[in-house]
């Protein structure tokens, strides 16, 4: 799991390493790979995120068909809509620094604590893509929504602990690399109970594709120049290579519903099962050990290991102005973030379920032609990392809890008589978005 050396009198000195205790596999495979994810699972539409995401109160257009299906009800004709995103993610790590004690002062291991970085990430695509269509009571809909598109690398070398007493320990430096891609596809349907009630159900095919890969190395050479050196990441100091992958697709159900309070006041409600995939995991020899198989040869494989993402329950409340040109809209959601550990059965490391808060509003210009609405939103999304529930120094420094997040958004829409665009814009530290949706009616 590190590699350790006696306390040395200079930075001078010169001592040659021992690796006795990485001599077999299951002491090489303790320094597990630890690669940071950004999950969200926001609804689709720039009018949505305008709304800072406060919409499942709302859900009037062919957005509801994954936002809350209860919402498809109130279309008067049938739709089309598209959606391009542009994501700038910022995904933080721990690139190396002190796990614990105090640094040698010693080339690298100058750092009191730890030294943090990011990697930074842009992308764009086609996120969403509905059509609708209503009948008299009901309504059907089909859709496509990207819930994530993400790519992740980095690098954790100058790792180190001890040497308060005797000696020194330098973890294992390691370059991180991981791609992420979940697209959900649904049939929603909703029905009119009565004058004031609609419900909606959803059936959605999930499909996540995960291909992660962490390679451990030691330091460049055997001496104690090197150990406190950066790190080359040579071909031949590769100690193991750990891959996790994941390549499979689940059915889940959506369901929700909308209720009038009143011709201006009206509640909303959804629920959102979270799908379970397999993944599949493999670690291979590098080649500075023997670890009795040739380089590159595999030490351990499994399969069909369950990951479950997340439910989510959302309940929000939405206001009308007499004159309807402001809409006021709340949102709570519960992020049962907690489930992706508790499946995974990890006892070193867990996941806070979230609870988000959204608020937003609208003014419509309804005297402009075409009609212009400009819309502002915020919510906050709580702190969702993977933190580590044990002492041990390495585990604390790769997952460390991370902070609550204050998002901020505002968009622009312009209606016509059978054409809508809608641009939105949303901002955080992780992560910043920008939406561009438009709808056809027929």
């Amino acid at each position: 799991m590190a590699t350790r050396v006696d306390r040395p009198p200079t930075q001078a000195g010169v001592l040659i390493l021992l690796l006795v205790g990485f001599l077999v596999p299951v002491c090489v495979s303790a320094q597990q790979a630890i690669i940071p994810l950004q999950l969200s699972f926001s609804d689709p539409g720039a009018r949505s995120m305008g709304f800072g995401g406060a919409f499942v109160a709302l859900a009037d257009d062919a957005t509801a068909a994954f936002a809350n299906p209860a919402g498809l009800v109130q279309l008067l004709r049938p739709e089309i809509s598209i959606e391009a995103r542009s994501w700038n993610y910022s995904t933080p790590y721990t690139e190396g620094g002190r796990a614990e004690g105090l640094p040698s002062g010693l080339g690298i291991d100058s750092t009191v604590g730890l030294r943090t970085s990011t990697s930074d990430y842009d992308a764009a695509a086609l996120s969403f893509l509905s059509v609708a269509y209503p009948k008299d009571n009901w309504s059907l809909a089909l859709y496509r929504h990207v819930y994530a598109n993400l790519e992740f690398y980095g690098e954790t070398q100058g790792l180190f602990a001890g040497g308060s007493d005797c000696c020194y320990i330098r973890y294992y430096d390691q370059q991180m690399a991981s791609q992420l891609d979940f697209v959900a596809y649904g049939l929603s349907g909703a029905y009119r109970v009565g004058d004031r009630f609609d419900i909606g159900l959803g059936v959605v095919y999930n499909d996540a594709s995960l291909s992660a890969s962490t390679t451990q190395y030691s330091s460049d050479e055997d001496t104690t120049e090197s150990y406190f050196s950066p790190n080359s990441y040579l071909p031949s100091r590769t100690v193991t290579t750990q891959r996790q992958f994941v390549d499979d697709s689940d059915w889940t159900l959506t369901v929700g519903f909308l209720w009038r309070l009143s011709e201006r006041l009206r509640f909303g409600g959804v629920y959102r099962q979270g799908a379970e995939v397999k993944v599949g995991t493999e670690e291979t020899a590098g080649e500075l050990i023997d670890l009795g198989v040739p380089p590159g040869g595999v030490l351990y494989r499994a399969t069909g290991i369950p990951i479950e993402f997340p439910d989510i329950y959302g309940f929000g409340i939405a206001y009308q102005s007499p004159d309807g040109g402001l809409t006021v809209s709340f949102q709570w959601n519960r992020v049962e973030y907690s489930d992706i550990p508790a499946s995974l059965e990890l006892d070193d490391q867990t996941i806070d379920d979230a609870d988000e808060l959204h608020l937003g509003a609208e003014y419509i210009f309804l005297s402009s032609t075409p009609i212009i609405a400009v819309r502002l939103g915020t919510w906050l999304e709580p702190d969702h990392q993977m933190r580590a529930t044990v002492d041990d120094p390495y585990t604390r420094a790769l997952l460390q809890p991370g902070d609550d997040e204050i998002h901020y958004s505002a968009g622009l829409g312009l209606a016509m008589q059978r054409f809508q665009i809608d641009l939105a814009m949303d901002f955080a530290d992780r992560v910043d978005t920008v939406a561009l949706s438009a709808i056809y009616n027929f």
